[in-house]
């Protein structure tokens, strides 16, 4: 079974969805107990981090993610539900992540050229900067969608993925059990559901 993390923050029916089409066991819960008996945990998330993080925190879920992980649960993070899983998130101030993973959220504005609009939004290119699991299904330039204002940074030691947008910008990371996608692999299409697929299959 996959535990999707409801703390508020994500738009957990689409995931759901996009799970349940492939056939696997899915639920939306926040309860500790549930997340701990289940096979694989997704924290999504949308909006800013401080929020986020406050939260997760005042559910006490924060906590019961980072047991998981440590006990070597896969863990996938969507979206801003990637960015917590880094050491600081710089979105209005400055904010501590849950530390599962070396860098920082940073904005990309002063960062990518001026002419380039903020959020990045819509469909843009993987360049996969070495092999995962997570990819086995995902040929060099599949597309995925992405709508994000923050990326991560100084990351190398999880580094998966980029995407070009006036720079390479953070798009998939992973360390052991602990991954993260900056794009919405529910709203990916196939791309998105192969990625999904191979979640499931990791043990």
């Amino acid at each position: 079974m996959i535990a999707i993390v409801d703390y508020g923050v994500g738009n957990l029916f689409s995931l759901r969805c996009s799970l349940e089409s492939l056939g696997l066991d899915t639920v939306v819960t926040s309860d500790p107990k549930v997340i701990r008996n289940a096979e694989r945990v997704i924290l999504p998330g949308v909006g800013a981090f401080g929020d986020a993080v406050d939260k997760l925190r005042a559910t006490g879920l924060d906590q019961t993610v980072l047991e998981e992980a440590a006990r070597g649960k896969p863990l996938l993070g969507i979206c801003l539900g990637m960015q917590l899983l880094f050491e600081k998130g710089y979105e209005f101030g400055e904010h501590d992540g849950l530390g599962l993973l070396h860098g920082s959220v940073v904005p990309m504005q002063g960062t990518i050229p001026p002419e380039l609009k903020i959020p990045q939004m819509g469909w843009n290119a993987l360049i996969r900067k070495r092999s995962h699991p997570l990819l086995k299904d995902v040929k060099e330039g599949d597309c995925v969608y992405f709508v994000h204002s923050f990326y991560a940074a100084d990351c190398d030691d999880s580094l998966v993925a980029t995407t070009e947008y006036g720079k390479e910008l953070t798009a998939l990371v992973a360390k052991d059990n602990v991954m993260g996608c900056q794009f919405h692999p529910e709203k990916s299409g196939n791309v998105g559901l192969k990625i999904l697929r191979a979640f499931s299959a990791i043990t």
